[in-house]
């Protein structure tokens, strides 16, 4: 194979150098996040060549992009999850989750509800649903956020990558043309070690480390202050959590419900989607949760203004984030990477992840770096004999989880919720999602032997 061209080398050189110093910028010398990644996103753009006319426009289609898709889901998983804590709905599940799983198991209890709410929806989805119940668990168990937070961040993460049904694990079952069943089986065995290894055991390892503020704006804003009296029911609120999920579900499975093609058919689809089941779900909460409890509706009003306020800065740094990302991706730095792991003649498995990994590193995303590297190594997969399609999938979720580092928006979701510095971040959510990647890859490889 032709050596790597130089410009291919210089690019990553520069990609590294420019994600090290927007680290140092944010980190050591305390400027601004969102100013820091605009200027070295197109500082990189000017570097590595791209016409000037473009570097501006690369860098507003990678906000809009995370934008579009997470600014939605963020106000009105937010507004769902203030109805949840002023109602009190959030304090009757995290009573019974801590009485079913005992006050000193609450990480093993948050991975467990990951695990099950993240199933359908993307990590972003899920994540807004579930910190409500996690920082009212902190709360009332005086659990530390981070010993609690990264096994709930952990088992979201791995159902984005690994499981089926969920949107992201589906396409590249679907690309590489394997069986959605035994996928599921195989991301099960090796997602579920995964996610205790990489949520509740690390966590009781870092969480002494990490000292965090004693404030927290997001969790003021989404968890109660105070004991309450009359709560709501455990499976009413239950349900206020859960029907999002239920209509994504619904949503996933509409061509088993109906006529693809048919009105049902259509209706199906737009209530399961992730950004419509949030609405449902927010609506749903102001008419069980607000007015049948008693709320006013200016009061109901209210709460759904005031708790939008602390997530515009958060939104904001997704959507940088985004930016330098797609920065990273226009300016070839992904077509370099691509590359570089081509060059290597390595064995499939190891190449499906080594390819996810270092365009998920690149991009920030994990469903472009599961699709990108699925759709480079499926042609070569079927035509080798041997092949067991389900696992290369499952490796390639495993890469894509690699590192989330600053041009990921669930890096900022995560610290900006729970309050954390870049350093400390990257300490504890990237360790989490690097270790869901190297388990997922020994796993699977273990597995491909004895399949």
């Amino acid at each position: 194979m032709a050596a790597i061209d130089s410009h291919s080398v210089f690019l990553l050189l520069a990609a590294l150098i420019s994600v090290l110093a927007l680290i140092f910028l944010i980190a050591v010398v305390k400027l601004n996040p969102v100013i820091t990644l605009l200027v070295t996103a197109l500082s990189l753009a000017v570097v590595a060549g791209m016409p000037m006319p473009t570097v501006i426009h690369s860098f507003e289609a990678g906000v809009g992009g995370v934008l579009g898709h997470v600014a939605i889901i963020v106000a009105l998983g937010t507004m769902l999850g203030k109805m949840m804590a002023e109602s009190g709905a959030s304090d009757r599940i995290a009573y019974t989750l801590i009485r079913f799983f005992g006050e000193k198991n609450v990480p093993w209890a948050m991975v467990t509800i990951a695990l099950i709410v993240g199933l359908p929806a993307f990590f972003e989805v899920g994540f807004v649903l579930l910190v409500p119940i996690l920082f009212t668990v902190a709360r009332r168990t005086n659990t530390s956020l981070v010993l609690a937070g990264i096994p709930m961040v952990a088992g979201l993460s791995v159902v984005h990558g690994l499981v089926p049904p969920h949107p992201a694990a589906m396409l590249a079952v679907t690309i590489f043309k394997a069986d959605v069943g035994r996928t599921i089986f195989y991301a099960l065995l090796i997602g579920i070690p995964s996610a205790i290894v990489a949520g509740p055991l690390y966590a009781m390892l870092i969480a002494p480390r990490i000292e965090l503020p004693e404030q927290n704006p997001m969790a003021d804003q989404l968890s109660a202050q105070e004991e309450r009296q009359n709560l709501p029911g455990f499976w009413l609120s239950v349900l206020a959590i859960v029907l999002p999920v239920l209509l994504m579900l619904i949503g996933s499975w509409a061509d088993a419900f109906s006529q693809p093609g048919s009105t049902a058919n259509s209706v199906l689809r737009l209530v399961g989607n992730d950004d419509m089941a949030l609405l449902i779900g927010a609506l749903f909460s102001f008419v069980t949760l607000g007015v049948m409890r008693g709320f006013s509706r200016e009061t109901i009003l209210r709460f759904s203004n005031e708790c939008l306020a602390p997530t515009a800065a958060i939104t904001l740094l997704i959507g940088a984030g985004g930016g330098f990302g797609r920065v990273l991706q226009d300016c070839g730095v992904s077509n370099a990477i691509m590359a570089v792991a081509l060059h290597g003649h390595v064995p499939l498995i190891l190449l499906a992840w080594l390819l996810a990994a270092l365009i998920r590193l690149a991009t920030g995303s994990s469903t472009v770096a599961m699709t990108t590297a699925a759709s480079i190594v499926a042609p070569i997969a079927l035509a080798t004999p041997g092949v067991h399609p389900e696992l290369l999938a499952i490796a390639t979720g495993s890469g894509a989880l690699i590192f989330s580092h600053v041009n990921d928006g669930g890096f900022w979701l995560v610290k900006e919720y729970y309050n954390m510095s870049v350093v400390q971040t990257m300490k504890t959510w990237s360790v989490c999602e690097t270790i869901v990647a190297v388990m997922g890859l020994a796993f699977t490889a273990v597995l491909w032997h004895f399949a």
